[in-house]
């Protein structure tokens, strides 16, 4: 393909709004339904197989949530890197890029592999397994650790193809991977009798498909930068410099396993298994509210990118803005639907135990009660994440789920219990917010000055 090619003009001048829309919903397409992954397996697990299952899938989540840190790690730092490079005209450097990445994927993979068989009996221990899950919960993750290469390199190239402006390829990505899961389940599960072991083959064949045909792309004629040898020798700058922007959403996701494990841990000290089985229910609808704001970062990261690469601030402002509008509209619908059908949400993972209806409906409307503040912020840390800015964007992630999140999940519970437990989330969330409009302040002001001086 040219490198003068359709998308790359796109990004340069066509209307923000128009290109942040059509981006968006392949990008949303995309993300939600890579979502179901475990939604999907925690619904046909918990109708299928019980509620204490349903908790040991929920005990593992955290662990799954490192190994999808190591994707984002690789693959949002590469694709913000890819985008910069676009916007400045420099192909061959992009494709230096490319190749880099690919080859940590690679190795990142095969680390995860060795390092989890050896201390995943201690880490489930530490992440809140009791000896009532711990067999549901090791028969999982025995089987998602021999697939994480396919995680790894299906997640982190399909940002890359998204960051080359190829949004629509990468949404089909998603709809066959995920399509693939949810055909695969109820056969493993039920058809088969599998159990808690079919869904995680039927994940780790899904993500095997998914890795083939991102792999696949890049060396197709459809792809504006290609997956050349010549370009997987390490060269240590960067690699330096994929890391040093993948280093934001990695924290990010790092924060949140450790922090899901102490919830994990803190639900048990002051509640049971059931409550771990409720706080998955709520993970997962959590998931897939903040996902579509982070389908909107999907799609506003090339063009972030590119602009800020090309100097042309006018666009990059233009775009963050409308970004927060869209973010705050969405969660503000997010959180009207679980507030106002919560039951009905916990009955679609389990309808036939009273206990987990009720611990999971309270707990639902808790935790997302700063729902409407959580959208901007989630932009925010993306914006910075997407102009080169990393520091910055880590510090907003870690204040929002370490810095303030940790002390209030030891505090509350001792003096309120469960719904000390609930309420930390949302407490949290109101601190960050303040925080981070402080830090967007600050960088509308330094946008306006450049756009005066152009």
């Amino acid at each position: 393909m040219d490198r003068n090619s359709k998308n790359v003009r796109e990004l340069e001048s066509a209307s923000i709004k128009s290109l942040l829309w059509k981006y968006f919903l392949p990008a949303f397409t995309g993300v939600v339904i890579n979502s179901l992954y475990n939604v999907v397996d925690r619904i046909f697990i918990g109708q299928g197989v019980g509620a204490i299952a349903l908790s040991g899938l929920s005990a593992v989540f955290p662990i799954m949530l490192i190994m999808m840190a190591f994707g984002m790690l690789i693959g949002i730092g590469a694709g913000v890197r890819v985008s910069i490079n676009l916007g400045k005209k420099d192909f061959g450097r992009a494709e230096w890029v490319l190749g880099n990445s690919f080859v940590l994927m690679i190795i990142v993979s095969v680390i995860i592999t060795v390092i989890g068989f050896s201390i995943k009996d201690p880490l489930l221990r530490m992440f809140g397994v009791g000896d009532d899950t711990m067999s549901v919960a090791n028969e999982y993750l025995n089987i998602i650790l021999y697939g994480a290469i396919f995680s790894v390199v299906g997640f982190s190239l399909n940002n890359l193809i998204r960051s080359e402006g190829n949004a629509k390829i990468a949404m089909y990505s998603m709809l066959i991977s995920a399509g693939t899961n949810v055909i695969l389940d109820p056969i493993f599960i039920f058809v088969l009798d599998m159990g808690v072991a079919g869904a995680a083959y039927a994940t780790i064949i899904s993500q095997f498909i998914l890795c083939i045909w991102v792999i696949r792309h890049f060396l197709g004629p459809k792809s504006i930068i290609k997956l050349r040898l010549v370009n997987f020798k390490l060269n240590w700058q960067i690699v330096f410099y994929i890391l040093t922007i993948g280093f934001a959403p990695f924290t990010m996701q790092l924060a949140g396993s450790f922090v899901q494990a102490l919830f994990n841990i803190q639900l048990v000290e002051y509640s049971n298994d059931i409550a771990i089985a409720a706080m998955g229910i709520i993970n997962s609808i959590a998931m897939l509210i903040v996902m579509t704001v982070v389908a909107l970062n999907m799609a506003a990261q090339p063009i972030f990118g590119f602009n800020y690469g090309a100097q042309n601030y006018a666009r990059v402002k233009e775009c963050l803005i409308l970004c927060m509008k869209a973010a705050t509209g969405i969660v503000i619908v997010g959180f009207l639907g679980v507030q106002l059908f919560p039951e009905l949400i916990v009955k679609a993972f389990n309808n036939s135990n009273a206990e987990l209806l009720q611990v999971g409906s309270h707990g639902l409307r808790i935790i997302l009660l700063a729902l409407p503040i959580v959208g901007f912020q989630v932009v925010v840390g993306n914006y910075f994440q997407s102009i080169g800015k990393a520091g910055i964007s880590v510090m907003l992630t870690l204040m929002r789920q370490v810095i303030l999140l940790i002390p209030i999940l030891f505090i509350l519970p001792t003096y309120f219990g469960l719904n000390g437990v609930w309420f930390a989330s949302p407490i949290s969330d109101v601190g960050s917010a303040i925080v981070s409009g402080a830090f967007l302040i600050r960088e509308l002001r330094k946008l306006n000055r450049k756009i005066e001086l152009q």
